[in-house]
Formats: C-alpha cells, structure tokens, sequence
C-alpha cells in the first residue's frame, strides 16, 4: 500500500467488433513497460502525453488526446481567482472542435475524414496561432502549463485528423481505468 506502482491499460478502439481491455501491473512507469507490450504491435496509440510513448518505433503512430489538453486549460481557469475566472473559459477552439465531433459521431470513417480536414482543422490551426500570442504566459502557471502541453502534443493531437476512426480523445480508456483510480482514492 505505500509503494508507488502503475496499471497500464490497452484497449481496442471504439468501432472494434469485440471490445478487448487488457491491463498489466508494472511497478515502474519506465517507456520500455509500453515497448515491451506493444513489441508487436503496429499501428495508432492512442494516448495521454506520457512523453515515453513518443519513443516507441516508428511503426506506433501515437495519437494525442484532446481532453487532456481542455483540461490542463481548465486547471488555467480554476487557478485563478474567484473574481477574475468570469467570463474566462478554455479557448473557444477547444469548445469548437469537440462540437464538430459531435455532429461527425455517426457518419462513415471516410466522410468524417474530410469533414475534419474541411471544419476540424481550420478551427484547430486558430487555435494554435492563438496559442502563440500568448508567449508572455509564465512558464511554470497553470496557463503556461496548458500552452507548453499545447505545443509540444500538437503533432500527437492532430493526427486524428488523417483518420476517421480515430478519435478526438482517450475517454474510453480512461473510464477503462477509472475502477482502479477509484480503489486509490478510497
């Protein structure tokens, strides 16, 4: 109970025919626990920012999670005071891109694709070049954490785009791990 371990979990995307979760204790965080699993693997990862995801071979496309980044933007706004957090939210191509989602929900693999380069990306690409004017943000705020995480996931974050069975986050994978986040807390 007082040591520091870690499940990591694997799961088949949302349009599999047979859902498959697999979990696997490793009492370290090291990169070389993914590596070792995924050693024949080939193909998307979708993942949070864990940076030793991005040195798997060449062969795992590590794909971003969106809902990360909307809530290291959200942590900005809850550091804030109280007086100062009306009217301050994420930015507005957070809320954008994952109402544009929404209305892709149902629609076929390849028409989603073309949708999110034609609506998903421009709104995205803003987003970023909003992100860039905010240079002045101290490194170590709430705020500078967001726009660093921002900036250094961006080509992990839009390679969803590419794909329309990709998702925009992880979500299904984090409420694949939830029972285990919630045993730690209690």
């Amino acid at each position: 109970a007082r040591s520091k371990c870690y499940m990591w979990l694997y799961r088949t995307g949302g349009d599999a025919e047979h859902p498959i979760v697999l979990y696997e204790y490793r009492p370290t965080r090291k990169a070389e626990n993914a590596a070792a699993f995924l050693e024949s693997f080939s193909g998307w990862l979708h993942a949070d920012g864990y940076s030793g995801y991005h040195r798997l071979p060449k062969n795992i496309r590590v794909v971003g999670c969106w809902a990360y980044l909307r809530r290291k933007f959200d942590e900005a706004v809850d550091a804030l005071p109280k007086d100062q957090r009306a009217g301050c939210a994420a930015p507005e191509g957070l809320d954008n891109a994952f109402g544009i989602e929404q209305e892709l929900a149902g629609l076929p693999p390849e028409e989603r694709c073309e949708q999110r380069l034609a609506r998903s990306k421009p709104v995205m690409d803003a987003l970023l070049t909003w992100a860039e004017t905010k240079s002045a943000a101290v490194p170590k705020s709430a705020l500078g954490k967001a726009l660093y995480y921002l900036r250094e996931q961006w080509p992990y974050l839009i390679r969803f785009l590419g794909d329309g069975q990709l998702e925009i986050f992880n979500n299904r994978a984090e409420r694949s791990v939830k029972p285990f986040v919630m045993s730690r807390k209690n």
